[in-house]
Formats: C-alpha cells, structure tokens, sequence
C-alpha cells in the first residue's frame, strides 16, 4: 500500500468543502494526516439548494450525528417528495406526487405497476400514482415522515434545510474533529513537473503545500477547470434552464406546514416553494433564452403575492453541464466544480454525496494510489447523466401549450439514446419493465420513479377498452391502505416542535 496522503487542502467551504471536510476527518481519523481547508468570509457561497433525496439519511448516518441535532442547527424539515402543479392540462388530473418509495409501500406498489400496465393497454383504469404511496398522504395531510409508535425501521425520506446554517453546522463539527480552517482567499495555484498540483498560494497566509486536493470552489472550478484544465461539457440542449430568482417568504405560524417540496409549472419554468421551519423558500427556474431576468422576477413577485413585497430578490444563472474528469491528477473536484443541472428534482446535494463517499471508497481501497481514478470518473458520469435525462423528462413529458417554451421543451429532439428508448418503450406494446433492464445501467433513477414519472405526467394514449374490474379494485384497495397507514405518521408541526423545543 502507498502511504497515505499526509496533508490534504480543500479549497472552498459551503456545503460541499465541509461535507468533503467531516467526511475525510471522520474516515480517515486514526491516519497521520492533515486535512486544510480554505475559504474566504469575502467571498459568499451559493447554496446547493434547500432539497434533500433520502440518500442524505446515511451521510449523517456515517458521521453519528442525530437528525435532531443537525435539523434544529439548519432551520430543516421533513420531505416526503415532490409535487408537480400544472406541468399537464389532462382533464382530471394536473398534478402528481413523486413519493420517496420505502418497505411500507410494499404491498401497494405492484398494484400500482399493474394499473399502468393495464393502462399503458388502453384500459380505462385509475394509474394515478398520488393514491398508491403512503408518503403521497403524508405530504396531503401535512404529516411528518416519523411513525407515531416505535418502528424497526424507518422509512425513505429527505429534508429541507437553510443552505448556509448547513454549511456554519458543518463548519463547526469539521473544526471540533480537528479540521483546519485557513480564513483566506487562494489566488495562485502551482503545478510540478508531473503535471499534478503542489500547492496554492494565498493572499495572506502564503503557501499551502499538500499531496492531495480538494476542489470546492465553485462554478470557478479554480483547481480542476482553471489550473488542470477540465473543460466544462455543456448540457444546455438538453436543459434549457440557466437562471433562477430567488425570493424568501414568512410562514403563517397558525398553519399547517407541508412535508413537501412543490415544483409548479408557470409560464415559462416552473417555481419551487419549500417549507422551512421559520420562511418559506421560493424561486423561479426558467431559461434566459425565453425569459429576462426582470420579467421572471415580475412573474414570481405576481406569484407570491403580497408576501414578497419589499422582499429582495436573488437572481443566479449557470450553464448545465459536467466536466469529464471529476478525478484528475490529485485533484477530486466536489459540488459547483463539477458542474451542474438544475434544481428540479434536488439533484446536486445527492450528486456532491455520492462524488464524495465514492471518492473516499476508492482511494482508500487502492491504497491511495490512482488505480480506480478511471472508475471514479465513469461512474460519476453515469450519476449526472442518468440525472440529466430524468430531469429531461419531465419537460418532454409536459403538457403545457401557453408559451413556446414549454412546447420546445416538449419537441426537443437533443436527448440521450437511452432516454429516447424509455419513452417510446412506454408507449410502444413492448414489455416495459424489460425496457428499463435493457436501459436501467445507465439510469439513476429506478422502476418506481420511472413509473411514477410517465403515470403522473399522463403519458398514455387514450383508453380504447372498458374499465377493467381488478383496475378498480387495485386503486381501492391501494387507496384505502395508504390513508390507514398514513394515519399512524405524526403531524409535520408536531414533530418538529418536538425537536426544535429539545
């Protein structure tokens, strides 16, 4: 085994340097290394977002840090998924729930599967997703994700979090484990003759030399982009949003408070509102291309209402792409650095998860040499795009017919082949679940969200056959489970009152 790096720099802080930071210090505890990390109170961070997926359970999981402590410093709630509002105009329905699918689900979810299958058929049956996951009632009825009565296990959720309290909880467990802090700002990076980096040079603090680095810093990507030159591969073909507005507002105390993030279509993107436990998050994701950054921050403002007056609004832009090599040289690039997609769907803290825990698995199991760097970099690739092209979906998916955007989004014909094979499975008479398998290898998300996704969005060609007598039956009977079983979930007030009072 080669030795271990003795000195390893992180160059930026925010969620994705601190999470990189407490999960090295942690793993690598009883190792002889140094782990810096460098940021600057100058220069502000851009929140990753205030969405988890339920992947983020294990992070803190693998840290021993309760939820109830790291929730109660971060403003955070439960989620139980995400709603989709107006993205279709069918007759019924314009709405679905994405659930987070867990072991209670069990029972209901080939129910589920069957209704669209029969539907997929042309039968006339409900395959509404929203009746057939529990955690589609909790978020109905404002319940949290926690059982009344003590469980074995517990179910597949998220969160919602303020990103920077995030980051300041982070800092301090990281510092508290021996993490150090270099308050300064990197203006110089230097490479040896090997092409690898052999330090950074700050304003202030001078000379940082390490074996090992991190890059957090951002869209910049100052180490990997700008020192090493990984170019950045855009995805704007694909994904056309590149901007956001951004406009918090106050929570009414005397309502109920709802374990979901809401994702609702607008005229030429979509809004997110976000529960957290003292204002609610808001912003409009849409693309510049059809939208300028004033007329998007009229239209959200319009949305809001009366409760974003006087309210500053906080306008980011982007280009949707991913560089190549995550992994190059001895440089890992984590979070902004690698590129990014979009918010929809929560996809980037997963995405800076997975990069992280990925890396320290590999290095550490090579003996800290570059043998799996080949891997690391397929495999996050594979993460991203499979990302990419669920995202993708919901746009071509959308029924909307009020702007040409929504109709460009529909029509685009730029998308992966794997994609292209998904959709037209479905339509197609052909076996879907054999469709996914052939497909499923370089997809993130798997059968359920896939089926959810095409079911929920109305994805079917019209019934040309009568109702079907065990359709009907499978949606009652999945419908009357879940509103039992979601009875036994403590209200989302009650349980965060619990925690935030402890």
């Amino acid at each position: 085994m080669n030795i271990p790096p003795r000195h390893i720099i992180i160059v930026g802080g925010g969620t994705a340097g601190w999470m990189a930071a407490n999960l090295m210090s942690h793993r690598w505890a009883k190792l002889d290394c140094t782990i810096t990390l460098v940021e600057s109170t100058k220069i502000g961070t851009v929140g990753v977002g205030e969405g988890t997926t339920p992947f983020f359970q294990g992070f803190f999981d693998r840290l021993g840090i309760h939820e109830s402590e790291w929730m109660k410093a971060a403003n955070a709630t439960y989620k139980c998924g995400i709603s989709f509002p107006d993205w279709i105009t069918a007759p019924q329905k314009t709405s679905y729930f994405h659930p987070f699918y867990s072991y209670i689900d069990s029972p209901q979810v080939p129910l589920f599967f069957s209704n669209a299958n029969f539907r997929r058929e042309g039968m006339d049956v409900d395959a509404h997703p929203d009746d057939f996951f529990v955690t589609s009632k909790l978020a109905m009825q404002c319940r949290s994700p926690i059982a009344k009565e003590e469980v074995s296990q517990r179910l597949d959720y998220g969160y919602h979090f303020d990103a920077g309290l995030l980051g300041e909880f982070l800092k301090k467990k990281g510092v508290e484990r021996g993490v150090k802090l270099v308050d300064d700002k990197v203006s110089d990076v230097r490479l040896n003759g090997k092409g690898d980096i052999s330090s950074v040079i700050t304003e202030n603090t001078g000379e940082l030399n390490a074996d090992l680095f991190v890059d957090c810093s951002g869209f910049k990507g100052l180490l990997i982009q700008q020192a090493l030159g990984e170019k950045m591969i855009s995805y704007q073909s694909q994904l056309f949003n590149n901007s956001a507005v951004a406009i918090p507002t106050a929570i009414d105390s005397n309502e109920e408070l709802s374990s979901e993030t809401v994702s609702k279509a607008l005229s030429n993107g979509w809004v997110w509102h976000i529960p957290l436990a003292s204002r609610y998050g808001n912003g409009y994701v849409y693309s510049r291309e059809y939208l300028s950054p004033e007329e998007a921050e009229l239209e959200l403002r319009h949305h809001l209402g009366e409760k974003a007056e006087g309210v500053k609004a906080l306008h980011l832009s982007w280009t949707p792409g991913r560089i190549s090599e995550h992994w190059k040289n001895n440089c890992v690039a984590i979070g902004l650095s690698q590129g990014f997609l979009e918010p929809l769907e929560a996809p980037m803290l997963n995405i800076i998860q997975r990069s992280i825990e990925n890396f320290v698995e590999l290095y550490e199991k090579s003996g800290f040499t570059r043998e799996y760097q080949q891997e690391f970099n397929s495999d996050i690739n594979s993460l991203i795009d499979g990302t990419r092209d669920y995202l993708q979906a919901h746009y071509k998916l959308n029924g909307r017919n009020d702007s040409q955007y929504w109709k460009d989004c529909r029509a685009n014909v730029s998308q992966s082949k794997e994609l292209k094979s998904i959709l037209d499975g479905w339509i197609g008479n052909r076996n879907f679940d054999q469709v996914l398998r052939e497909n499923i290898h370089n997809q993130v998300y798997f059968k359920t969200s896939w089926y959810c996704i095409l079911a929920g969005m109305n994805h079917f060609q019209e019934s040309n056959k009568p109702s079907l007598r065990a359709g009907k039956r499978n949606h009652q009977r999945a419908k009357e489970a879940c509103l039992i079983k979601a009875g036994g979930f403590i209200k989302h007030k009650e349980q965060l009152a619990q925690i935030y009072s402890a």
